[in-house]
């Protein structure tokens, strides 16, 4: 509790035994009650029919957290930070303000990065692929986005809920990189997207793939046999359109809310790895808070952790029908045995410095 919320009740206690003490009448007494009552309200907050704690705003200062998002709003990410949003407010009663800003329009996932990371002050929060801090020496986060880790979803949500993930969100803010991870989610299973159709992994040969700076999605595109091209999202379509890359991966949501099925419209579900997310804030922005609004931050996330989980498959399946009903060509991987096989390399080289930390994870199945 914050001290100047003790001093509120220490005053309205004074006040209570000097009416007391003077011979007061009873409803004064019943006006002090009150007082007292008014102020440990506003200082611990009410609880709504939910049980969920909704804190007062008069005791907190009003901020305004800015948060990137480089996907469209009408993404499975985008809804989930919208979500977000309106608990945060909600539970902060109006004390916080989350300016979401979608669409890349702060930037690339590296150039958010790259603020935050950099003290630019500029940006406080921002939903992010969960390898992106892989590049910044995050290596536990490096696990998670190991090709063919996640048996499925509900391999990745018994991560998610166990005493493990609050250890892999602490990793940046402990290693000194000044953010802290809120809360995991994800978007899909990942899947190759092509300007010419891929029938199997012998067409990933010599084609151009898009990859972020990640060096676990580089090592992977290379022993697929292909040709890893780093070309930042928000120039991808352009990319695609132009030649520079022949071909992209992302969760199926991203590709049809990105519109890439209009320059690239051969889709490959081969499911390399699980769209992980996590929505991160800088260690700066989190000290500011007050406990109160800390505590709204952590409920929120909590909330919307499991928005994304409901949201994540449903959300999926409709697109790829929606996908299918436009035409694009969509190859199902039966046998994914070459796939994984290419990769064992890749999968040994980046978690033999935490082995039995990453057996840990897959033991979760």
């Amino acid at each position: 509790m914050k001290k100047r919320g003790l001093s509120a009740l220490m005053i309205a206690a004074i006040a209570a035994l000097s009416l007391t003490a003077c011979g007061g009448a009873a409803k004064n007494d019943t006006a002090a009650e009150g007082t007292t009552a008014a102020a440990t309200t506003a200082a611990a907050g009410e609880t709504t029919k939910g049980g969920e704690t909704k804190e007062a705003s008069s005791t907190d200062p009003q901020v305004t957290l800015v948060y990137a998002e480089v996907n469209p709003l009408d993404t499975i990410v985008g809804k989930t930070d919208q979500a977000f949003k309106e608990k945060v407010e909600e539970l902060s009663g109006g004390s916080i303000k989350i300016d979401l800003q979608a669409s890349g329009v702060l930037g690339a996932e590296n150039d958010v990065l790259d603020n935050m990371l950099g003290g630019g002050g500029t940006i406080d929060m921002s939903r992010i692929s969960a390898f992106a801090l892989t590049s910044y020496g995050a290596n536990k986060s490096k696990l998670i986005s190991i090709p063919y880790t996640f048996a499925g979803r509900d391999h990745y949500w018994k991560f998610v809920k166990s005493d493990l993930a609050p250890e892999f969100l602490m990793e940046p803010h402990d290693i000194g990189l000044g953010v802290r991870g809120l809360f995991y989610g994800e978007e899909g299973f990942r899947h190759f997207f092509s300007k010419k159709p891929i029938n199997s992994i012998e067409d990933m040969k010599g084609l151009k793939v898009r990859v972020s700076s990640d060096p676990v999605m580089t090592g992977m595109v290379s022993a697929l046999g292909a040709n890893p091209t780093v070309v930042s999202m928000n120039e991808l379509y352009s990319a695609l359109q132009t030649g520079v890359v022949d071909v992209a991966e992302q969760p199926i949501a991203n590709y049809k809310g990105n519109a890439f099925q209009e320059v690239a419209p051969n889709l490959i579900l081969d499911g390399h790895t699980l769209g992980a997310i996590q929505v991160i804030i800088s260690d700066a922005s989190w000290d500011k808070l007050t406990e109160n609004q800390q505590k709204a931050m952590t409920e929120a996330a909590k909330y919307a952790s499991d928005f994304n989980q409901k949201l994540s498959q449903d959300a999926e399946n409709e697109v790829l029908d929606s996908l299918k009903a436009d035409g694009v060509n969509i190859v199902e991987v039966k046998d994914m045995t070459p796939w994984q096989e290419a990769c064992k390399d890749v999968i040994a080289e980046n978690t033999k410095d935490n082995a039995e930390l990453y057996q840990e994870i897959l033991d979760m199945k």
